[in-house]
């Protein structure tokens, strides 16, 4: 019925950086390495003079083209604005639990998630409990505890997403919390966004082997506080970004000069290839293209995120959606020359947004 599997993956928009053009030696190295070349070949002007672009060829690189144009890579952004989400304990057997969040209207409008935050209250562990325990290390009397996003096919079947997991002490009790800002990246990836969130939490043996400690057993989160309060029910805080105060401005103003108080934004940037020499006689389409980069700064937000990266840096203007560039460039094989089609991964930029850096991104949902 349930799979685990681990689908959190960190990746990166190839650009030369946030802050830096697209430059010839980057589309140069890019081509390189696609056609796995290491220099760039020398060729004259008679290798293709004569050369008619077949029709086959030139319909693939319409075809490119226009798939650039709805095919994007996307980026990331950050926030410090957070409301809180109360759940409850959809089911719960043995140290497997199911939560479900009601997600409709939760996000507010103009905004994007940027973390998401699962709190649950650690129950205490009954002293009489404690000592049956209470010759083990503290390396021993702890457990493991996962959070994973399950997700309901359309035919009704499951599968689990690992999205955080971590140590917890039998001798410890109060509020954890998880990160689960990629199981909400996912729900809102899926074509029935009004679905509830469900996330399963289960606590595991950390050792494996017939001495293992039980300890795990005796790991419980409260669906209510102490003293019968309504405190303990989990709760799932969503950060978002505020768009209109901390993101950028869509396209620069053309007849407006870049400072330093300009408001992140894409500023337009032609990229002449038939002015680059090593592009003579190899790149045949297209001449040159609009590139675009992102220029201008970022407002940095007054307070620190919860559950913050190490090395976080600042937020910065970055290219958040780029597109791939089709070339035709002429192949010399065995004396004889040929045109071919080659596409660039993000070389176009789309749009630029605020971002922190180094902040990790999680990937797309797979089918």
């Amino acid at each position: 019925m349930r799979s685990l599997w681990l689908c959190w993956a960190l990746w990166a928009l190839p650009l030369p950086g946030p802050g830096a053009a697209l430059s010839g030696e980057h589309i140069l190295s890019t081509l390189l390495r696609q056609l796995q070349l290491r220099e760039a070949p020398v060729l004259d002007a008679g290798d293709v003079e004569e050369l008619v672009t077949p029709a086959h060829v030139m319909a693939q690189y319409v075809a490119l083209l226009q798939r650039s144009h709805g095919v994007r890579s996307r980026g990331k952004r950050f926030s410090q604005r957070f409301r809180e989400v109360a759940g409850r304990w959809l089911a719960s057997e043995a140290s497997t639990h199911l939560l479900v969040f009601s997600m409709e209207r939760r996000l507010p409008p103009n905004s994007e998630l940027v973390r998401a935050v699962l709190r649950l209250f650690q129950e205490p562990v009954p002293r009489a409990a404690l000592r049956r325990h209470e010759r083990l290390s503290p390396h021993s009397a702890r457990a493991r505890v996962t959070v994973e996003w399950l997700q309901v096919r359309e035919d009704r079947s499951n599968r689990t997403s690992l999205v955080d997991s971590r140590l917890v002490s039998l001798h410890e009790s109060g509020w954890k919390a998880f990160d689960v800002t990629e199981a909400v990246t996912f729900w809102q990836q899926l074509s029935r966004p009004r679905q509830p969130l469900l996330l399963q939490v289960t606590v595991h043996r950390e050792h494996l082997g017939p001495l293992a400690s039980s300890a795990h057993k005796l790991v419980r989160f409260a669906s209510q506080g102490p003293e019968g309060a309504r405190q303990g029910e989990p709760q799932l805080e969503l950060h978002t970004l505020d768009l209109g105060a901390y993101g950028a401005q869509g396209d620069c103003d053309p007849e407006a000069p870049v400072t330093e108080a300009t408001r992140c934004c894409r500023q337009e940037m032609y990229i002449d290839l038939q002015g680059m020499k090593w592009a003579e006689n190899w790149v045949l389409e297209p001449p040159g293209f609009l590139a675009y980069e992102c220029v201008g700064a970022c407002q940095q937000p007054p307070r620190p995120l919860p559950l913050e990266w190490p090395f976080l840096g600042p937020r910065q203007c970055i290219a958040s959606e780029t597109t791939s560039l089709p070339m035709i460039v002429s192949v010399k094989e065995g004396g004889r020359t040929r045109l071919q089609v080659v596409s660039l991964p993000n070389m176009r930029v789309q749009r630029c947004s605020c971002s922190w850096d180094g902040a990790p991104v999680p990937r797309k949902l797979e089918p």
